[in-house]
């Protein structure tokens, strides 16, 4: 466990073990819980498919593609729930691949008409 106090500031980064240099790396999804089981019942979203959802949320430039750093506030659930759980998902893609993931930024899912 990492133990910070809360409204601090946590620096994170994430590093591809790849001696490919034609890759990047992108953070797509973070989610929080206080269960580190269960990343659905009781969430929060920090960033979802590559859209912001807290607004601490931050990231840091890296000379390395193969480096994504990031940072967001430390929080607590609803003061009955001191340990939070972090769990991440990031894609990987080919460098100045324009049309992949890593290059697409946030993904909105648009919502669809009903009809009568």
């Amino acid at each position: 466990p990492y133990y910070i106090d809360l409204n601090q500031n946590l620096y994170l980064e994430a590093y591809l073990h790849s001696s490919d240099p034609n890759l990047i790396v992108f953070v797509d999804t973070c989610v929080a819980s206080p269960d580190p089981h269960d990343f659905n019942t009781l969430a929060y979203d920090i960033i979802k498919n590559g859209c912001v959802r807290d607004s601490s949320y931050a990231t840091y430039y890296s000379p390395d593609s193969h480096i994504a750093r990031f940072k967001f506030n430390a929080f607590e659930f609803i003061r009955r729930h001191t340990s939070v759980y972090l769990q991440c998902e990031l894609a990987v893609c080919r460098l100045h691949d324009y049309s992949s993931r890593c290059y697409r930024g946030c993904i909105s899912r648009s919502k669809r008409q009903t009809s009568s």
